[in-house]
């Protein structure tokens, strides 16, 4: 009796325990991180002695089967414990078939969002190997127009009557309630994100924010917006966060605000120079700071990918490479109105955009130049507070809101949070 009782307390942990360590295992078979350490080893040991004391608990049943009658479980245990083992069994079967198994869109999306996040690469590198991951990376990037933007082929105008519209994008963009309106709001939605595109009518307006705190910590674009006296504002460049801190304090690439040069960094990765020359065009290009000096750069910052240049797209392949996430861009038409367009992600029902959406959005209101900003946690559209009562609740308000400025799109975070973070620098309209 006492031996069938021993045998059947260790065949019900270790039936408990070894789906969890086989799935571990697999994972380190797979994984960048976890292969050939002292982690793996030890999940594989102990795969290992969970797998004997499996084997070694049936051998002690089977001996003692004639006891099993003077043994029982009531009706109850039998039902939870039936129905503890086939949610992990069945958990940890589809966890791997969906990592591993042969169906890919789901690893693609997976290593492509968190390969271009800045604290989240962990969720590929953990799971996957260098091998895979690059191959991942590889079929799903975006290869930009090898050009600078020329501005000679930017003509800004100063009178947007029209008596017809080219398409539904153009009508909305020139359909407007008050034709000195500095900016009009459209609401944007897909398949996959929903968000905002302000239509700025004066590029003269488009300046570029920053924290008051420059290479010490970021300010939240509300902030930025009230001490600059912001019509609107989004988030804008890319910033270094070394120890995961969201801080935002120190800015990637080059950062120019109202022709002063406040960084000259060194931006290697897609996109470069995102900025505004002296007669208020928008110009991308892989430049320094004093060869965009040069070209009478007024206001810049640094991230991408560029997604048009001088009119043609850039080639996407796959999803761009960069998964489905939260997104803000910026681009211009060529008779000069800017474009800044936020959508948000990281939802059951609106996952986010790829770069292909994000292009797709910008090109149907009719952008010539246009690049991505930073994104994720970042992005964020800023109002003033009766502005964004218009867009906003009652209840959202308190937690949208800072200094009498609010955002108004919905921003998840990467722990699900409905929440944004601070940032080094922000496109503001004054």
């Amino acid at each position: 009796m006492q031996d069938y009782k021993k045998g059947r307390l260790i065949f019900l942990i270790t039936s408990f325990l070894l789906p969890i360590f086989l799935v571990f295992c697999i994972i380190g078979f797979h994984s960048h991180k976890l292969i050939l350490t002292w982690i793996h080893y030890v999940l594989f040991l102990l795969c290992f002695v969970t797998i004997s004391l499996w084997i070694l608990s049936i051998v002690i049943l089977v001996k003692n089967k004639k006891i099993k009658k003077k043994v029982k479980f009531s009706k109850k245990k039998k039902i939870i414990l039936s129905i503890l083992v086939s949610v992990e069994v069945i958990g940890a079967t589809s966890f791997l078939i969906l990592m591993y198994g042969p169906w890919k869109n789901f690893r693609e999306w997976l290593i492509s969002s968190a390969m271009t996040t800045m604290n989240h690469r962990y969720l590929a590198t953990w799971f996957y190997s260098e091998e895979e991951i690059v191959k991942v990376l590889e079929a799903n990037k975006i290869i930009e127009i090898d050009e600078e933007t020329n501005p000679k082929l930017i003509e800004i105008r100063k009178n947007f009557n029209k008596e017809s519209y080219e398409n539904e994008y153009e009508k909305q963009i020139f359909t407007v309630d008050d034709i000195y309106a500095p900016y009009k709001i459209i609401p944007i939605s897909g398949k996959n994100y929903e968000g905002y595109m302000a239509i700025v009518y004066d590029p003269s307006r488009v300046k570029v924010g920053t924290t008051q705190y420059l290479e010490k910590r970021g300010e939240y674009v509300t902030e930025m917006a009230a001490h600059s006296n912001a019509l609107l504002a989004v988030n804008g460049g890319g910033f270094s966060d070394p120890f995961q801190k969201g801080t935002g304090g120190s800015p990637e690439g080059v950062l120019i605000q109202n022709g002063k040069v406040l960084s000259d960094k060194s931006f290697d990765r897609s996109g470069g120079l995102i900025g505004f020359t002296e007669d208020h065009k928008l110009i991308l290009g892989k430049m320094t700071a004093k060869e965009a000096k040069e070209k009478k750069v007024r206001d810049a910052v640094s991230f991408g990918p560029f997604l048009i240049v001088n009119g043609q797209k850039s080639i996407i392949k796959g999803n761009g490479g960069w998964g489905n996430a939260p997104r803000t861009a910026i681009g211009q038409r060529q008779d000069g109105i800017v474009l800044l367009l936020v959508l948000d992600g990281r939802k059951v029902s609106v996952p986010g955009a790829t770069m292909l959406d994000l292009t797709n959005v910008l090109a149907n209101y009719g952008a010539y130049n246009a690049a991505n900003l930073d994104g994720g946690t970042s992005t964020v559209m800023v109002l003033p507070q009766e502005d964004a009562k218009n867009y906003i609740t009652e209840k959202e308000m308190k937690s949208h809101c800072l200094k009498n400025y609010c955002y108004i799109n919905d921003i998840v975070n990467g722990s699900g949070a409905h929440v944004t973070r601070p940032v080094v620098s922000s496109i503001i309209v004054k």
